[in-house]
């Protein structure tokens, strides 16, 4: 075992802390001295300026990481919910809380596949984890040896007991999950040319507006200077008329922008990255799709959102905290707080379930921040009976 791995968690985390910043810092400053004919998806960070590619990720993690995360216990019917475990509030030790790593966990594997980390600490009693620290996944390799996967951290051997490892897009054969931004480079290539070309054509006006072209006579250099300083003080005076010799022509080759954007190629291919990440991700963000949008699917899309594009991140994560705990406790994202509704959809909500008694007034009462009554913890039909302890119901003295 390396000597490194036996240091504290605590020391292995300050050290590891400076690696990540190093890298994100040669990467963004090799960004912004590469021309637009030169795109490098060497490393996953550069696919983030094309803006699709960015919203989607952001999209997505901002998604799994808001959402509350509750606790229960029970394999039965009626599982109980029961206080979230203080290590799993913050659960690499970093002070940023859980928010923050289930960020980081779904943006590692959204542009790499795979969540790599340092397991630095367990529970004594039942072994499930307490304390993760999350690697930079650029910085993890792998491999298999006579059926032994080795890890190798910056160069350094990884001990398989402290490696923690989760992958997405598996490939058989592969130790390593399948990086979605590796697979279509391309497609992202075509977005971030498109995008770099239109700024540089702004940027750098390498390029004439325009061409004065003599069709029956040969000018030299002296008359041509002469030509068009005639030409450009009339542009830049009084505007009066131009008066010039005979043979000459003025052709414009000024692009307008929505050819030097290319526009079009831009919004088909920004739309091709946010498919990437899954369906419906493109119509959220806006891009065109050849579709409407009215009010009526704007709800549909949002459960498409949750079903075909979020919801697998939801369960992948959930899966991880199922290894925080120990058994039969269980960790479950509240997929409602996803689909937020307005005030009428909501108390409609609350009429149906109290009316169908799956509910109760509590309940219902909680979810609006409300204090609880006591009448309110059994099921009430009509809900606007009037409860028995009410002083104001009873009888009536003879």
């Amino acid at each position: 075992m390396s000597l490194w791995w036996n240091r504290s968690p605590a020391a292995r985390r300050e050290e590891r802390s400076r690696w990540p910043e190093a890298s994100l810092q040669q990467v963004m400053q090799s960004l912004m001295t590469r021309s637009y004919a030169d795109v490098d998806l060497s490393s996953a960070e550069s696919a983030l300026q094309s803006t699709a590619v960015y919203a989607a990720v952001d999209l997505i993690a901002s998604l799994v990481s808001e959402l509350p995360l509750d606790v229960y216990r029970g394999n039965g019917d009626a599982p109980v919910k029961i206080k979230t475990p203080g290590y799993m509030e913050d659960p690499d030790g970093g002070g940023y809380g859980q928010e923050d790593w289930t960020y980081r966990a779904v943006y590692s594997w959204l542009m790499r596949g795979n969540v790599y980390g340092d397991i630095l600490s367990r529970s004594n009693a039942g072994g499930f984890l307490q304390q993760v620290d999350l690697f930079h996944p650029d910085s993890v390799s792998g491999s298999v040896t006579d059926g032994t996967v080795e890890w190798q951290h910056n160069g350094r051997p990884v001990p398989a007991q402290q490696m923690f490892h989760r992958r997405v897009n598996p490939v058989p054969g592969f130790v390593q999950g399948l990086s979605p931004i590796g697979v279509q480079a391309s497609t992202i290539g075509l977005s971030l040319t498109a995008s770099r070309f239109g700024l540089q054509w702004f940027q750098d006006g390498a390029h004439p507006t325009a061409l004065l072209i003599n069709e029956e006579s040969t000018i030299d250099e002296p008359q041509a200077r002469a030509v068009k300083d005639r030409f450009l003080a009339t542009l830049r005076g009084r505007r009066e008329p131009l008066v010039m010799g005979k043979g000459w022509t003025y052709k414009p080759i000024q692009l307008t922008a929505e050819e030097s954007q290319f526009l079009a190629t831009q919004g088909y291919s920004q739309a091709e990255c946010a498919r990437i990440f899954g369906a419906g991700i493109a119509e959220i963000l806006g891009y065109e799709t050849g579709g409407t949008m009215t009010y009526a699917n704007i709800q549909d899309r949002e459960l498409s959102l949750l079903k075909y594009a979020v919801g697998r991140w939801i369960r992948r994560m959930e899966r991880i905290w199922f290894q925080f705990l120990p058994r039969p406790q269980y960790a479950k994202y509240n997929r409602d707080a996803l689909l937020e509704t307005n005030t009428m959809q909501r108390y409609l909500a609350h009429e149906s379930a109290l009316r169908a008694q799956w509910k109760v007034v509590n309940e219902v009462r909680q979810k609006e921040e409300l204090t609880p009554v006591s009448w309110g913890d059994t099921p009430t039909s009509p809900p606007a009976a009037v409860p028995v302890d009410d002083p104001a119901a009873q009888e009536p003295e003879e």
